[in-house]
């Protein structure tokens, strides 16, 4: 707990307002995954403290056209404190241990073999904290032949499918650009810890909680991961309906179209001009029509070529699913977005201010604290040391031997 005569940080001001407030969080990961999970704890009112070693979390060095920080880094890891500290040194581990005993959650994204010879392990930690919430985000999971590989987002799309099942067929496998298996092992992450301070409550115990990319790059697949017995090897497992379902040129840009009911069909050949195609028995199904492609789409493109993808997008409104190829940019300023407070104005003390993301779930009464910048490496240093009751002199000597770069 911070010293009461120290200065409210916006973490500890905040998170008052949230689901998940007074629950604090020691965020050791890096890159993605665990660090945006621990971000979806603070977006709920946790308060996060982003532990960093001397050389700072990889991602800030990642390409960025942002000047002076990195765009992905600020994204990944709003609304948390900074301390930076080398754990190799026992000063350092000494003093994360201290953090241990007051922290309910800690995560971090080592590889199985690292975290007990650094003294961190789940076994090491609950000696310590019997209350503590310990999550590992790994590439492969915790056992079998992989476990000690470094895993990464696109390398386990690759591995699990996702890439094949992207490519178009006869061609290559493809990416999927976004990051999406990170993404989606946050989401995990934030789900898991939160089920498991739910049973906490009852239990009084903190337990392990285990998310590997693995699991998550699987279980993002769940739609396709079905095999019943006597099913052929090579089974169609792709969900996409084709044909008319999909992204079409227009006068001026892309639209996508998804017409797979009844009535959305019917809808959107009444729209382009062509009535006559809902009422033709060879098309009345989505698997018809995807059978039918190689004529139903030349006269969609046809049709479709008289407008924009945004005058098309206005002339269907609600009666046919579409939406215009858009920018990330166009974002900021959508006027669904602007309804929803989806974007919020964040100070940061080296950019001045940015635009970003605030507030993923709603809740009704708890609504959540407004986020803050991502820190710059080690910035809350001296307050989070304060808080445990170190002396300035100390501080100080901690700089100067390394322990606090």
């Amino acid at each position: 707990m911070m010293a009461s005569n120290e200065t409210v940080s916006p973490a500890s001001d905040a998170a008052g307002q949230g689901p998940l407030s007074g629950v604090r969080v020691l965020d050791l990961s890096a890159y993605i995954a665990g660090p945006y999970g621990c971000t979806l704890l603070a977006d709920q009112g946790a308060e996060v403290l982003k532990i960093e070693p001397p050389d700072g979390d990889n991602l800030r060095n990642y390409p960025s056209t942002l000047e002076k920080e990195s765009r992905a880094f600020l994204g990944v890891n709003r609304s948390k404190r900074g301390l930076a500290l080398d754990l190799k040194k026992p000063e350092g581990l000494a003093l994360l241990m201290r953090l241990v005993r007051q922290a309910d959650v800690l995560v971090h994204n080592f590889r199985p073999n690292v975290p007990k010879r650094l003294g961190i392990a789940h076994e090491q930690l609950e000696l310590i904290n019997p209350r503590l919430i310990y999550c590992a985000v790994t590439g492969y999971g915790e056992t079998g032949p992989m476990k000690d590989k470094a895993g990464y987002d696109q390398v386990l799309q690759t591995m699990t499918g996702m890439c094949t099942m992207q490519g178009k067929p006869g061609g290559p496998p493809e990416i999927l650009y976004g990051s999406v298996v990170d993404y989606y092992a946050a989401a995990l992450l934030a789900a898991g810890v939160s089920s498991a301070l739910f049973e906490r409550e009852r239990s009084g115990r903190g337990q392990y909680v285990g998310v590997s990319l693995l699991r998550s790059a699987l279980t993002m697949q769940s739609a396709r991961l079905i095999w019943a017995d006597g099913e052929p090897l090579d089974v169609g497992r792709d969900m996409r309906s084709g044909g008319v379902t999909g992204i079409h040129p227009t006068r001026d840009g892309h639209l996508y179209i998804s017409a797979n009911t009844a009535r959305f069909w019917a809808a959107l050949c009444d729209k382009v001009g062509l009535p006559e195609l809902a009422e033709d028995p060879r098309y009345d199904t989505v698997k018809k029509r995807a059978q039918g492609a190689a004529e139903l789409v030349p006269l969609l493109h046809a049709a479709l070529r008289q407008r924009s993808a945004i005058e098309w997008e206005t002339l269907f409104g609600d009666e046919v699913p579409c939406a215009a190829a858009r920018r990330i940019e166009d974002m900021f300023d959508h006027p669904q977005v602007l309804a929803e407070q989806m974007v919020t104005r964040v100070a940061h003390p080296v950019l001045g201010h940015y635009r970003g993301i605030t507030r993923p779930i709603k809740f009704g009464r708890t609504p959540g604290p407004e986020p803050f910048a991502a820190p710059v490496h080690g910035q809350h240093a001296g307050e989070v040391l304060a808080g445990l009751g170190y002396g300035a002199d100390e501080i100080e000597r901690m700089r100067a031997s390394g322990v606090l770069p």
